[in-house]
């Protein structure tokens, strides 16, 4: 009898479908499905309200003025409720119309108490600093400068001898050896003397750093030289014309400094007799930059 009954239930469990694992998969599939639309469609952002943002943060950040202080930022207006572009407004490029509150925007955003917006504040700049204003009155005696000592070589025919250029650091005076030197040596000629003048009369009301940097050619010196290289012979000549500075001219120390590069620095090629010679140079660079004060 028993063996009867498992007969029967073997027999009828072969009528089950052996696939329906099939469909607890697909179920969980399914599942894993919806689950993944949902969070893509959580991430994704409003386009529109981050483009406002970026707008209004970028507005800022140009301005200068911050965020949550009643600028131009995203939370002008009552209650942090952005407001509306009006007629006036100042489109800010990112398409959000920000308010400008010195251009007939809604309300006074610019100061949020009510009182009316300074002229740089409508004209959305800020006063210059202190030390901005420095750099400013620097820089214009900086050109007068180069001004000045382009007409006195002109005048006095040294356009051989002197240069002067305007670069990234400073207006840069460009000495030959010729000029200040005689071949091998790094004591000053008197017929240079002149020039020398002229430029520490311009350089006592500069208000700026000057740097004096002697420079020569790839051609070692001589062996009986007084001097071991050209680093020595540079360093040398540098150290001359800051001593007709401050021995001789009176100048403040603390407005120069001197180095000697040897043949590190060339302006021109050392393969040529001429190269070589415009490579036997100080430059006196007058510096982009303020002194300290005390």
């Amino acid at each position: 009898m028993k063996q009867r009954n498992r007969r029967t239930r073997k027999a009828d469990g072969q009528h089950e479908p052996r696939d329906r694992w099939m469909i607890t998969y697909a179920d969980l599939i399914t599942l894993l499905l919806i689950f993944f639309v949902v969070m893509y469609a959580m991430s994704s952002l409003d386009t529109e309200k981050y483009r406002i943002v970026t707008g209004s943060l970028s507005e800022t950040f140009r301005s200068g003025n911050p965020v949550l202080d009643g600028g131009s930022g995203i939370l002008d207006g009552e209650n942090g409720i952005q407001d509306p572009p009006s007629a006036g407004g100042q489109n800010d490029g990112s398409g959000n119309g920000v308010s400008d509150s010195g251009n007939g925007g809604t309300g006074n955003a610019g100061s949020g108490t009510g009182e009316a917006p300074s002229a740089e504040e409508q004209d959305g700049n800020e006063p210059p600093s202190a030390r901005e204003l420095a750099f400013r009155e620097q820089e214009a005696k900086l050109n007068a400068l180069m001004d000045v000592i382009t007409a006195y070589v002109e005048d006095n025919n040294l356009g051989d001898q002197i240069f002067v250029a305007d670069k990234p650091q400073g207006i840069a005076i460009t000495l030959s050896d010729r000029f200040l030197f005689d071949v091998g040596r790094a004591e000053l000629k008197p017929p240079a003397f002149p020039a020398l003048r002229q430029l520490s009369g311009l350089f006592s009301g500069i208000g700026a750093s000057i740097s004096i940097e002697g420079h020569t050619d790839n051609t070692p010196v001589s062996a009986g030289s007084q001097y071991n290289d050209n680093w020595d012979l540079s360093g040398a000549r540098a150290l001359s014309v800051l001593r007709f500075f401050l021995d001789s001219e009176g100048l403040d120390p603390r407005t120069f400094q001197y180095a000697g590069y040897a043949d590190t620095r060339p302006a021109y090629d050392n393969a040529t007799a001429e190269g070589r010679q415009r490579n036997r140079r100080v430059e006196l660079i007058v510096l982009r930059q303020l002194q300290e004060e005390e």
